[in-house]
């Protein structure tokens, strides 16, 4: 037998009980034909010595925006790394406002006021822009400032004229002017005018996130919303990643969430996509996955729908985004038309609304291994963590908050509830099956950068963020592979290298399980093939 490909000399981590660990690897039609003895005798037309390096599973990321973090590749860069203050980040806009024409858009992303001291402000950008229409989205997407000239943009000559919008805010200053800001549902009076971006930018921008990715070692990731809604772009954004696909400038496999507002009647008492499309259209290549719903907001800007007030913010328990009932409504509908739901839920108040929802929604059509998910999941109580393994529901925890956006978390929460704060071992220990996600671009995509904080549990600041909740490396890894494929049900394609599996994995600069843990981060990628293709080769396995 000819094969495609086979790779020798590797220290393959299969993450297959059967089979734990193996030093050759063959491919045949993107597939793994066999693993050592399996292979004796076989030819192939590429052979390529990993020359003993450490090779795992191909990461899957099961929640990562690629696209948005393709148009932030694109815009002004505003994260603690790039800007330490807020006169560094007006100084930026600045910058940027002079290499523009008069009428240009000034856009910038991931700015974080826990670590600013406070949300920059309208009349501030209006005189960093020169007059300029600005508009710099928070890290965590849940909330953006603009300047005068982009609410005149949006429709608003006079700034006093901007509405209240229901499932948001508008930030208003002592005069009751808007100041600015904009939170959550708030911030389609911006998206309106914004989105969505060309189709050939949007497929630009997925080509340049999709390499930095593979560098990652990233080979499988879900995008939680496509189309119209808050995480969205427009109507052509399915399109827009086929196209990719074709051009081959998408080197990942993705799973593509459609947000709740595309979704409508489709005749037949069904309730979904045009012509019927639902879950699991597709290919190993793109396919539809979950609808994405949202019901809340960000923790580290406390819109999170609470049970309890913000630490320090008496009357201050976030917000749900649509009312329980309209929640409940789309959620039951969803579920008898055969959708996955996977709904972004914060707070510990919209988790409950989200399991009550999910539980009446089985009660009445029982659906076998449904997998609804909880995007984020970030603060439950034990009665949530058991209810959530009773209903077969999926939490998908962020590891990489925990170093990145700890500090604002704890702030937010105060010491004692900050023990129910994004879980980690408490789900696995309630036999909840894990997956592994960064929301990147709201956090560093790496999921090496990932695995180091599940099992570290240090925020940026170097303080315990939540100990009792770490993992163990081959807890974090199996998250970050075979975890985030079940969470969209394929963890028949991919996640372990066995036998008929596809070809999917990443070879690291040094064994993930024998460098001190502290030290995780520090590991880098040399090498990441999505159907036996190198689709990096830092190290030139394949010259």
């Amino acid at each position: 037998m000819r094969l495609d490909a086979l790779f020798v000399n590797g220290r393959f981590t299969t993450l297959d009980p059967g089979r734990p660990e193996a030093t050759r690897l063959g491919v045949f039609g993107g597939r793994i034909a066999g693993l050592n003895e399996e292979l004796d005798g076989v030819t192939a037309d590429l052979v390529v010595d990993l020359g003993g390096a450490p090779v795992v599973p191909g990461f899957n990321d099961a929640h990562h925006h690629l696209s948005m973090r393709g148009q932030r590749l694109r815009e002004l860069d505003l994260r603690e790394s790039q800007v330490g203050s807020l006169d560094e980040l007006y100084a930026k806009v600045a910058e940027r406002a002079a290499g523009l024409p008069p009428d240009a858009w000034v856009r910038g992303a991931g700015y974080d006021q826990n670590k600013l001291g406070a949300h920059p402000t309208r009349e501030a950008l209006d005189r960093a822009s020169g007059g300029r229409p600005v508009w710099l989205q928070h890290v965590s997407g849940h909330m953006g400032v603009a300047s005068t000239e982009a609410f005149a943009r949006m429709g608003f000559s006079r700034v006093e004229d901007v509405p209240e919008v229901p499932g948001g805010t508008v930030g208003r200053d002592a005069a009751g002017l808007p100041d600015g800001l904009l939170t959550e549902q708030a911030q389609e009076l911006a998206n309106r005018v914004l989105r969505p971006v060309t189709h050939e930018d949007y497929i630009r921008g997925l080509a340049l996130a999709s390499r930095v990715a593979a560098a990652e070692g990233l080979t499988s990731f879900t995008e939680p919303g496509v189309g119209h809604g808050l995480a969205g772009n427009g109507s052509w954004d399915v399109a827009a990643f086929q196209e990719a696909v074709r051009q081959g400038l998408l080197l990942q496999r993705a799973t593509l969430m459609p947000g709740s507002p595309n979704l409508h009647d489709v005749g037949n008492g069904q309730f979904g996509l045009d012509l019927g499309i639902g879950t699991g259209l597709g290919d190993e290549r793109l396919r539809i996955g979950p609808v994405k719903l949202f019901s809340d907001g960000s923790l580290i800007g406390r819109t999170a729908a609470m049970c309890c007030d913000y630490q320090g913010e008496p009357g201050n328990r976030g917000l749900l985004q649509e009312d329980a009932e309209a929640l409940r409504t789309f959620i039951l509908r969803a579920h008898a038309s055969d959708w996955q739901i996977a709904t972004h839920a914060i707070g510990d108040h919209a988790v409950e609304v989200i399991l009550d929802a999910y539980e009446e929604a089985q009660a009445r059509h029982p659906r076998p291994d449904a997998r609804h998910r909880i995007e984020h999941c970030a603060v439950t109580s034990d009665a949530q963590v058991a209810r959530i393994a009773r209903l077969g529901v999926i939490p998908v925890p962020q590891g990489r908050f925990i170093s990145e956006l700890g500090d604002g978390m704890l702030a937010a929460l105060g010491p004692e509830r900050a023990r129910g704060c994004y879980r980690q071992r408490s789900f696995l220990d309630a036999g909840i099956p894990l997956p592994g996600s960064s929301d990147c671009p709201v956090t560093d995509g790496a999921p090496l950068l990932g695995i180091h904080d599940l099992v570290n549990q240090r925020t940026a600041g170097g303080v315990p963020f939540n100990p009792a909740e770490a993992l163990t490396v081959a807890q974090a890894l199996h998250a970050y592979t075979a975890g985030s494929a079940h969470a969209v049900h394929e963890d028949h394609l991919k996640g372990v290298l066995s036998r008929g599996r596809l070809a999917d994995f990443a070879v690291l600069s040094d064994d993930l399980f024998a460098v001190p843990a502290e030290r995780i981060r520090d590991l880098t990628v040399a090498a990441t093939a999505v159907g036996g293709v190198l689709v990096h080769d830092a190290a030139g396995f394949a010259r």
